[in-house]
């Protein structure tokens, strides 16, 4: 995928995900170790910093986003019937865009 093409299709995705309510079930959860609100605030906060930056992250974004994806890669295997498998799918989806994105040439 084309770094532009990648922009436009994260920069969708992102409009997308904002339009979704957080699942009330995980508010105060814990799953695999990490709490769900702040794993998806943090990692949405470096997508929209990557759109922001016109798809570009300064080492410790890129740094903090993999951080982000390891944990999602942790927590979504623990996730319970109820608790909206999709939206952190979606969540994951972006954050691996951009990171592929960020990846050396």
């Amino acid at each position: 995928m084309s770094e532009r093409t990648a922009f436009e299709v994260v920069s969708r995705l992102y409009q997308e995900f904002m339009k979704l309510p957080f699942p009330p079930r995980l508010a105060g959860a814990d799953r695999a170790g990490f709490d769900p609100v702040m794993l998806d605030s943090d990692t949405a906060a470096w997508v929209f910093i990557w759109i922001k930056n016109g798809g570009e992250l300064e080492a410790q974004g890129r740094s903090g986003l993999l951080r982000c994806i390891a944990r999602l890669d942790r927590v979504i295997p623990a996730l319970r019937e109820g608790d909206d498998p999709e939206y952190r799918h979606r969540l994951h989806e972006m954050a691996r865009l951009v990171a592929d994105s960020q990846s050396p040439k």
